[in-house]
């Protein structure tokens, strides 16, 4: 993987005044094809994602991963949100802020659960984006009846407490390294209240009510042995996108994070002919 370009870390304040951490990876004008902004997933954080800004950039592509609130460097309780939906709104103010700067709207690429709000907002049509990318995102999950109502009732009792959210990190990746780099990382956390868990199940429904008013191209790109989300869900996400604007792959005995995989290769060269097709449009 190419080198990194220069790292401009900075602060953003949400609308309600929750600051959250920007790290930019901005290209010379010379070689910029654009931009690309990385929402990331439960309990991790934008750092997790630094090789995958040094493939886009490598691809001419600008990049700005952020830290959702409630996550690694950014304000908020660990693994809650607000009542409505912060995080799409976090998103607005992150993306139309970083897309001043370029003259063309940026991609969205989203991880499991960012990868259900990057969708759930390319769906809102809140803000203008050039293309969706989304990397085994939550778009189903497997809960039990008894989880479905545990969550009710904690929902109902203590809806911003944190519990402990039962994700096995061995089912990230067949990489053992990136295992223990997760596990041994002090800005992961293994937590997650009932109210975002209802905000996720919103957003899984709503995507999916919703799926064929998508107005730009999007790339799906699913695990195909994946234990932490269910992909039967972008398959059905995809099968209710308007003909023609999507590709989707689903990547037989990979783990969840298919880019921190043995096997990335495959992903990464998909998604690398998928830019260049982008470009060439």
């Amino acid at each position: 993987m190419p080198p990194l370009v220069a790292q401009q870390s900075h602060q953003l304040a949400a609308a309600d005044g929750t600051l959250l951490h920007v790290s930019d990876y901005l290209l010379p004008a010379s070689p910029l094809r654009g931009s690309v902004v990385i929402m990331h997933g439960l309990g991790e954080h934008g750092g997790r994602h630094r090789h995958l800004a040094a493939f886009f950039n490598e691809c001419g592509l600008s990049v700005r991963c952020y830290d959702h609130r409630g996550h690694g460097r950014s304000e908020g309780r660990r693994g809650d949100v607000i009542n409505g939906d912060p995080l799409l709104q976090d998103a607005e103010i992150v993306i139309d802020e970083f897309a001043r700067r370029f003259r063309r709207p940026p991609f969205l690429f989203g991880h499991s659960m960012g990868g259900l709000f990057a969708a759930r907002f390319a769906l809102s049509g809140v803000s203008p984006l050039r293309g969706l990318i989304l990397s085994s995102p939550a778009l189903a999950l497997r809960l039990s009846r008894l989880q479905l109502l545990l969550l009710d009732t904690l929902h109902a009792l203590a809806p911003s407490l944190a519990v402990p959210n039962g994700l096995p990190p061995r089912f990230l990746s067949h990489d053992p390294k990136v295992v223990a780099a997760y596990t041994a990382d002090p800005l992961v956390h293994g937590k997650i209240s009932a109210r975002l868990m209802r905000s996720m199940l919103r957003s899984i429904a709503y995507c999916h009510a919703h799926a064929g008013k998508l107005g730009m191209p999007a790339l799906l790109l699913a695990a195909g042995d994946d234990h932490l989300v269910d992909p039967e869900g972008v398959r059905r996400f995809a099968a209710h996108l308007p003909p023609g604007l999507a590709q989707l792959h689903v990547y037989d005995g990979l783990y969840h994070e298919i880019f921190n995989e043995l096997d990335a290769a495959r992903p990464l060269a998909d998604l690398r002919a998928w830019l260049a097709a982008q470009e060439a449009l």
